[in-house]
């Protein structure tokens, strides 16, 4: 249903070593970069983009993204990633079985 997904954020060189290193272990890679944003993806389209925050797009506390991952081991990886580069999480990876059961 979605094509894409864009957030702000307020330090864009920041943003991008950040993702760069979380989105790898989901095989997701920066396939486009602008001044103002950087856009990835599995392939040459990006599903996911950061973008200096600006009027159009300040960051938010409030924004919950979920991305897919292959294998509990991924999840892992991911994990282990984000908190490498900064992350700071609600919870450590696990079951959500109200959103599906595995």
């Amino acid at each position: 249903m979605l094509d894409h997904l864009s957030i702000g954020v307020s330090d864009l060189d920041r943003g991008k070593a950040f993702y760069d290193a979380a989105l790898a272990t989901l095989g997701f890679a920066r396939c486009m970069t602008f001044d103002e944003a950087a856009g990835y993806g599995a392939g040459d389209k990006p599903a996911f983009w950061i973008g200096r925050a600006g009027e159009a797009a300040a960051p938010s506390k409030g924004l919950h993204v979920a991305f897919q991952a292959d294998s509990r081991s991924a999840v892992d990886a991911f994990y282990a990633a984000a908190m490498a580069a900064g992350a700071r999480d609600n919870g450590k990876p696990g079951l959500r079985p109200h959103y599906h059961p595995n």
